[in-house]
């Protein structure tokens, strides 16, 4: 999969920790994407029901201490901060992946670079706002 040969090489990590890092980036686009937005990002990646796969079981679900930091900070933000509980399962994520969470931001550059090259300014365009 030329998306986590990227990862690994640029990263300098595990091919399973590039999977799990891009499954939870994935899976958090298909939380807040609609699934005709989602089916044109999975269309320019392949392999993306692996990614899925990959992404740490409790970090799908309630998330442990992170989830429940994520659902505090959600509720006492409100919409506003919903990215930061969205920062902190994702944080929580990379962590059950031996990643520390300043990885996130250096994954993020390298998967919207590969799916603008797969798919294009608009598909990128839909990836990053659901990514912000």
């Amino acid at each position: 999969m030329e998306l986590i040969e990227q990862l690994v090489s640029n990263l300098g990590i595990q091919e399973e920790q590039a999977k799990g890092g891009a499954g939870l980036l994935f899976q958090l686009a298909k939380d807040k994407l609609g699934e005709a937005e989602f089916a044109q990002v999975a269309d320019c990646v392949p392999g993306m029901s692996s990614l899925l796969q990959a992404v740490p079981a409790a970090s799908s679900g309630g998330g442990g201490m992170m989830g429940v930091l994520g659902g505090l900070s959600s509720a006492a933000l409100g919409e506003q901060g919903s990215g930061m509980g969205d920062l902190l399962s994702l944080a929580g994520g990379f962590s059950k992946l031996d990643l520390s969470g300043d990885m996130i931001g250096q994954f993020l550059p390298i998967i919207l670079s590969y799916v603008q090259s797969q798919g294009g300014d608009g598909v990128k365009g839909l990836l990053e706002q659901a990514l912000k």
